[in-house]
């Protein structure tokens, strides 16, 4: 392994690259990305960890008698930025680093999201225990106004696997690749995906922390380049009625020993039951945790049947129709597909609350129910009876109401956390459902 770098190593690096700003980037509660850049006469200041910000200004934050904060980088996140156009790279390079939150007298601030997914990092540890995840995220390319603004005008109407010319995203997708690979990503796959407009790129699965970090980034540097070609890049789950929306399916697997504690070769389809337990606590904290995976108003409008997205708790090893999916691959491959989650999803959180739900199955020792060969989606409402099979909330208050009653859940994002989110977010539910929308005056406005 590469040994982390010090203060020293990173001063040095930044001298010789030229580097004129430093950001500090960290994440808030809602998972907007956030940041901090300072000029080169500050360099050390921010690496000894005693750069301040108001953190009454961050949305779920603190309070604003309360509100002084210091960011703590986390050294081993330290990267270069390529430029994004040539006018950036006149101007300087700029240099990156994500922090951790903490109180002026270093404690751990609990409202942080990346300490959220810290602790249960821990708590794998104590078991023995270390998650690694892969993901899939999806977006789509829009056009812009003259103005500069958004549009939900898609930029192709290319479709799943297409070629150029139908495909015009094949050269920003690989304009995206090249940046993160610049910035130390190893890219596994890129491709148009189903809907027009819609792409998707895969980078190589990492531990928890390292993967939510690289969502972080790579969100980042799909924005960017896309406003460089002119495109909004959104990834707002259902942005356009009637076709699929953007998810991000996570492959979560957990080592123990160098091992894939997952993997066995002796267990029915090849699975340990340290991968059945996980499995079933998954589906067992599934309807809470979705407030977290999925938490826009927006994300229910993907979550519908009739679009690929799942909306059944359970799990297969032959279809994509269920929540949870083994892929076929096994040994050190072997793994779960959480197919829910989207991404809009705070990166943090909603790995922080897969793991905890999936170690609360393994420390209860849960067994998953049968797996489920059929395609769910032809399910009667009886034959689902019959197998168990429930369904995913249909709204974000659904979501928020199982969320509040999940007391693993609550446990893991801690009450700082969970009050925060859990307000913010009905406050969303409730504007959204107070304000009239133009199918209700398409609808009914001549009716009544």
């Amino acid at each position: 392994m590469t040994p982390s770098p010090d203060r020293a190593a990173i001063l040095a690096q930044l001298q010789d690259a030229q580097i004129k700003f430093l950001r500090l980037q960290f994440t808030d509660i809602l998972g907007a990305t956030k940041n901090v850049e300072v000029p080169r006469s500050q360099f050390e200041k921010a690496l000894s960890g005693d750069v301040t910000f108001d953190g009454s200004a961050v949305e779920g934050f603190t309070r604003v008698e309360e509100s002084d904060m210091l960011l703590r980088p986390d050294l081993t996140t330290f990267l270069i930025y390529p430029p994004f156009s040539r006018e950036e790279g006149e101007r300087g390079a700029v240099a990156r680093l994500i922090c951790d939150v903490t109180l002026p007298d270093g404690t751990p601030f609990e409202g942080d999201p990346r300490q959220v997914l810290r602790r249960q990092i821990e708590r794998a540890q104590v078991l023995g225990y270390e998650m690694f995840v892969g993901t899939e995220p999806e977006f789509f390319l829009f056009e812009r106004t003259p103005a500069g603004l958004g549009t939900t005008v898609t930029h192709d109407r290319a479709g799943y696997f297409d070629l150029a010319p139908i495909d015009k995203g094949e050269r920003i997708r690989r304009e995206i690749a090249n940046k993160l690979v610049e910035m130390g990503f190893e890219i596994e796959a890129a491709h148009h995906e189903d809907a027009p407009g819609q792409h998707e790129i895969d980078f190589r699965y990492a531990p928890a922390l390292e993967t939510a970090d690289r969502i972080a980034t790579f969100k980042f540097v799909v924005k960017r380049v896309a406003l460089e070609y002119g495109l909004l890049a959104s990834f707002l789950p259902k942005p356009i009625p009637g076709v699929n929306g953007s998810g991000m399916h996570c492959h979560l697997s957990l080592f123990k020993g160098g091992q894939n504690a997952f993997a066995d070769e002796r267990g029915e389809y090849g699975l340990s039951s340290t991968a059945g337990s996980f499995i079933a606590g998954l589906l067992d904290h599934a309807e809470g945790m979705t407030a977290i995976t999925n938490p826009l108003v927006n994300s229910y409008k993907r979550l519908v049947p009739g679009f690929e997205a799942p909306v059944n708790i359970a799990w297969s090893t032959s279809n994509r129709s269920a929540l949870v999916r083994i892929p076929a691959k096994r040994g050190n491959s072997t793994r779960a597909e959480l197919r829910m989650p989207d991404p809009s999803c705070n990166p943090y959180l909603a790995l922080a609350v897969m793991l905890a739900a999936g170690l609360d199955g393994i420390e209860r020792g849960l067994e998953p129910p049968p797996a489920i060969a059929r395609n769910i989606f032809k399910m009667t409402v009886r034959e689902k009876r019959h197998h168990r099979v429930k369904e995913l909330p249909t709204d974000l208050r659904e979501a928020i109401d199982e969320l509040g009653k999940d007391e693993v859940l609550r446990r893991a994002l801690g009450e700082h956390v969970m009050e925060h989110f859990m307000a913010a977010k009905r406050a969303e539910w409730r504007e959204y459902s107070s304000a009239v929308h133009a199918w209700e005056l398409e609808r009914y406005l001549d009716l009544v």
